[in-house]
């Protein structure tokens, strides 16, 4: 039989962007759900954009002086080591933008809550919503959600109340700040109050234990259930402190006994409930799994359905615990999963670095991190793989052989063949050979086998064959 390719053709080579996972190209129709529109009258995202910038004026201003003036590694930024800007650079920053000592803390302290600056020990570096700043309104309204979740830590909690009381306090205000929004105005004082006792009444029976298990020298009999501790210590000290803080980080308006919600903070409301309807209906019902079976999962769907199955699944976690599941799937054996589980940290965004930055020391997560941080920093993802040097490249090429050899079928084997960087089949099976991958000769046989020229399909399983003696 007369070979249809002769044997050595140099590869018929598409663009040399590796593949990223190998879902299969089945997946059921759904009804999709029509994307959420915020309440009427909400303005639009640049809108908004623009007052969150000009909350965060102050903040991106101190940033920015950090940036030029310590510059990344810069071993002078804190005091501490937990991010207490030091009185030296504090003092420094004041002369040098014409403000008090005070107000560069905290000014400070609102960049480092918005991701404005990032700290690491006692050095100081502009976070990535900075580099961001004048050309991504979703960065700069990210930001400001951010310093929004951290309303908490804005102004200093009244002094004689227990560290709980402040907790349930702070627990109960996102039903509080619910009802300000459909409330669509001003809302008197004494109204939110008597909501917020009755959330933290509700909090505190949540919370009331029975103890069923038999006692010592006692009939085992069950006790009675111990009553909800009343609501005590006065509300109206710390419901000020809330209000206070929250309209510190521009969510709402507080004054003449009353309060009302900014735009911003109604659109961050709005937000939040969305997550939640969102975490609610996870399209593929993998939201309660952990993330390797959440993963498996989404190899079953299309790009557009897994990244909505990420969201849900994400909604549901704190972002840093996620991410460390997300890595640590990534880690396994499964090459589908690793690529999964970076398409997933794409969804995650910035909060997601520090921990794919630390994945570069490790050499199989090695290059989905470089391509991951090449494209966070704003590199076309057509483009992101020239990051990689060219064993990177191969090593990826063979695990996304792997993930397609374990999970795909034939055709897009041969499909993926065409992406290798190398330009000819000997330049090919030399580079392969050579990365060492612990699955080549899993992937060269199984590229023997779906390749249709006999002649490509001997020098491959020769290849196999040699990896696998060591010859």
């Amino acid at each position: 039989m007369t070979s249809r390719i002769p044997r050595d053709s140099r590869l018929r080579l598409v663009r040399p962007r590796p593949l990223a996972a190998a879902p299969a190209a089945i997946e059921q129709r759904r009804v999709r759900r029509p994307a959420p529109r915020p309440p009427e009258g909400t303005p639009a995202p640049a809108e908004l954009a623009g007052m969150a910038r000009s909350v965060l004026a102050a903040a991106a201003r101190v940033a920015r002086w950090a940036d030029r003036a310590l510059g990344p590694g810069g071993d002078s930024a804190t005091a501490d080591g937990k991010a207490t800007l030091s009185d030296a650079t504090a003092r420094r920053a004041a002369d040098a933008l014409g403000l008090t000592v005070d107000q560069v803390c905290a000014d400070w302290d609102t960049a480092r809550l918005a991701g404005l600056i990032e700290v690491h020990g006692d050095s100081a570096r502009p976070g990535w919503r900075l580099r961001a700043w004048d050309r991504d309104d979703s960065a700069v309204l990210r930001g400001w959600v951010a310093l929004c979740d951290a309303w908490s830590l804005a102004c200093p909690e009244p002094e004689d109340y227990e560290p709980a009381a402040v907790a349930e306090v702070v627990t109960a205000m996102p039903q509080v700040l619910s009802f300000l929004q459909l409330s669509a105005g001003p809302v008197p004082v004494p109204q939110l109050l008597d909501l917020l006792e009755q959330r933290v009444t509700e909090l505190r029976t949540e919370r009331c234990e029975v103890d069923y298990g038999p006692r010592p020298d006692t009939p085992a009999v069950a006790p009675e259930p111990r009553p909800a501790p009343a609501v005590d210590a006065p509300l109206r000290p710390l419901l000020d402190w809330a209000l206070r803080a929250l309209a510190s980080v521009g969510a709402l308006t507080y004054g003449d006994g009353q309060a009302t919600l900014t735009p911003l903070g109604s659109w961050a409301v709005w937000v939040k409930l969305e997550q939640i309807c969102v975490a609610a209906q996870s399209p593929a019902g993998n939201i309660e799994q952990g993330a390797e079976d959440m993963l498996r999962g989404c190899g079953r769907l299309r790009p557009a359905a897994a990244r909505a199955e990420y969201r849900a699944w994400l909604a549901a976690r704190p972002v840093g615990s996620a991410v460390t599941e997300l890595i640590a799937a990534a880690r396994g054996e499964d090459a589908l999963l690793r690529g999964l589980a970076f398409e997933a940290l794409r969804v995650v965004g910035g909060p997601a670095e520090p921990e794919v930055r630390a994945a570069l020391d490790e050499p199989t997560l090695r290059p989905y991190a470089l391509l991951w941080l090449a494209e966070h920093d704003g590199v076309d993802p057509e483009d992101a793989h020239e990051v990689l040097t060219r064993e990177e490249a191969t090593w990826l090429w063979v695990d996304t052989a792997a993930a397609v050899a374990d999970h795909g079928e034939a055709p897009l084997l041969l499909r993926h063949l065409e992406t290798a960087v190398q330009p000819t089949v000997p330049a090919l099976l030399d580079e392969v050979r050579a990365v060492g991958h612990p699955r080549t000769v899993q992937v060269l046989v199984a590229l023997a086998a779906a390749h249709p020229d006999p002649a490509f399909a001997k020098a491959v399983r020769r290849a196999a064959f040699q990896v696998h003696t060591g010859g």
